[in-house]
């Protein structure tokens, strides 16, 4: 499946004030954490019953680029997509923009790989249909 048949998720939610450092601005550290946050909100709509009790995520890469400062009292649109994996790796990309001007704020690329709930171990290979979600919205009854 190629990247623009991704089923593109987006999350919103506010700088709280915990969130902002001695400079006046969010935190670095805390674009890594919404990066963190998007993706499990992601997961959390796009997965089937079945895999969301029996798959956890384990994080092999993380990159970012920032781009522009969020300040107080911004409002974060996070958008975040699954590009097509590599093996048991599975590229998350998640861009982080500013509400009231659409402001890119950092991007991001992460690899994810699937891990059994029990166990603890890589899926190798992964569950089948394990990725479904992440190219089109999930329908639930």
């Amino acid at each position: 499946m190629s990247l623009h048949h991704a089923f593109h998720f987006e999350h919103r939610f506010a700088v709280r004030p915990e969130d902002i450092d001695r400079l006046g601005h969010v935190n670095n550290v805390v674009y890594v954490q919404w990066v963190q946050d998007v993706a499990t909100a992601h997961w959390r709509a796009a997965a089937r019953e079945d895999h969301l009790a029996n798959v956890l995520w384990v994080l092999a890469r993380h990159e970012i680029d920032y781009k522009v400062s969020a300040m107080p009292g911004d409002q974060i649109i996070a958008r975040t997509w699954v590009s097509e994996p590599d093996g048991i790796r599975y590229p998350r990309h998640v861009e982080l923009f500013r509400a009231a001007d659409e402001k890119l704020l950092a991007r991001s690329l992460t690899l994810w790989c699937p891990v059994d709930a029990k166990t603890l171990k890589l899926l190798r290979p992964p569950p089948e249909g394990l990725q479904e979600g992440f190219y089109a919205p999930p329908v639930r009854s």
